[in-house]
């Protein structure tokens, strides 16, 4: 068990824009630089590494541009978004089995200027790999794109619930009512109204605009190391009380319309298992939840698959503010990807540890336990943190 045998001790970001108008590489150096400073480690006490496998900078890259030396252990985590916590997961373990004793974990990408992730790619369905092949089954008909993907799900869902687009809506007005009060955000002094998201324009029905999480440029790196080491550090230690991925059975990449019910993610399912099992906790011992956003109604089914609602019930759970700062389960106070920005979660992770140590933004009263989520439609991942 990895369970308050390691703890985040740094995070770093650069800003969120839409051009940074620097490399990859650079930006994620940055992000590396600042999260060691705010540990108050040099450097040369890093001897780990953890990134996702669609990060373009390799680990002997940013290791190099920033003055880290030798390295004991390096991975990389597969699923897109899903791979966010899995990050400190792997950094963790790294710490708890002495293969490492300080990990950087990071993210860096021009997702808005460079390659856009919301475009269609018609390479999808052609790679000689077993994604491609699944791929084939849906890029001819034109499910191309993760809304596309997102949208089966949600009128499925709609349909199985009788959840309306107002509840999604409701979703996106919280998190950009949080974003316009953060600095950071990109949508910073920007809230909505659940009009405004209502007339927003179709991008694949039943998902408005509005219901879609941005496209950014930036980076996010952490800094892991073991609960003993962080007690000597600069800030106050957060303890990574559980950490856990999960992939349900007939998972694919977004697409899992095989499956007997697609109205869940029982992949957030197992995580959520894992997650409570680890801490000793449950649904009523967390103050505030980092859930990953990058649709709306993906952030209705994880409320229900971690246990914070039942099947169907989500939308009630939202309803009159329930997921706002004052509300029954506060979520995202930093405003999510929907208004922060998109950095494949890892600015979620951030704030968690920010509640943690009682200096967000918006913080929430009396946060002792935060839980972290990954990306979701994927095999995912997830936290618990705690003080």
């Amino acid at each position: 068990m990895i369970g308050s045998r390691a703890a985040l001790v740094g995070i770093g970001a650069t800003e969120f824009s839409k051009r940074s108008g620097r490399s990859e590489l650079q930006l994620a150096a940055e992000a590396v630089f600042k999260a060691l400073d705010d540990a108050g480690l040099a450097p040369s006490e890093v001897d780990g590494m953890v990134t996702y496998t669609q990060d373009t900078n390799q680990e002997i890259s940013v290791a190099r541009e920033t003055g880290i030396g030798e390295l004991s252990f390096f991975s990389r985590v597969h699923y897109g978004g899903g791979a966010a916590c899995a990050t400190v997961l792997q950094a963790a373990m790294a710490v708890a089995t002495g293969a490492a004793s300080t990990v950087v974990c990071y993210r860096a990408f021009n997702e808005r200027s460079g390659r856009r992730f919301g475009q269609p790619d018609a390479r999808l369905g052609g790679e000689p790999s077993s994604q491609g092949m699944e791929m084939s089954w849906h890029v001819p008909y034109g499910l191309m794109t993760p809304a596309a993907w997102v949208a089966m799900f949600a009128r499925r869902y709609m349909h199985a619930y009788g959840a309306r687009s107002e509840d999604f809506g409701r979703v996106a007005v919280a998190m950009r009512r949080h974003a316009a009060t953060n600095p950071a955000a990109w949508f910073y002094e920007r809230p909505i109204t659940l009009a405004e998201h209502q007339a927003s324009k179709w991008i694949v029905e039943p998902l408005h605009l509005l219901d879609c999480c941005q496209e950014s440029d930036g980076a996010v790196a952490l800094v892991v190391t073991s609960v003993e080491r962080a007690r000597d550090l600069r800030r106050v230690p957060v303890v990574v009380a559980a950490a856990a991925q999960g992939a349900g059975a007939e998972q694919m990449m977004m697409t899992s319309y095989y499956r007997d019910d697609m109205t869940g993610l029982p992949e957030m399912s197992v995580v959520g298992r894992k997650l409570w099992e680890q801490s000793g906790m449950s649904p009523a011992d967390i103050q505030t939840a980092i859930l990953y956003d990058h649709f709306t109604p993906f952030v209705l089914s994880q409320l229900e698959e971690l246990g914070f609602c039942g099947r169907g019930e989500a939308r009630d759970f939202v309803a009159d503010g329930g997921i706002e700062i004052d509300g029954r389960l506060p979520v995202n106070p930093h405003g999510g990807q929907l208004g922060e920005a998109y950095i494949h979660g890892m600015n979620g992770i951030a704030e968690g540890v920010r509640q943690i140590r009682g200096t967000a933004v918006n913080q929430v009263p009396g946060t002792r336990n935060v839980l972290v989520t990954a990306g979701t439609g994927v095999p995912t991942s997830g936290l618990i943190l705690t003080g």
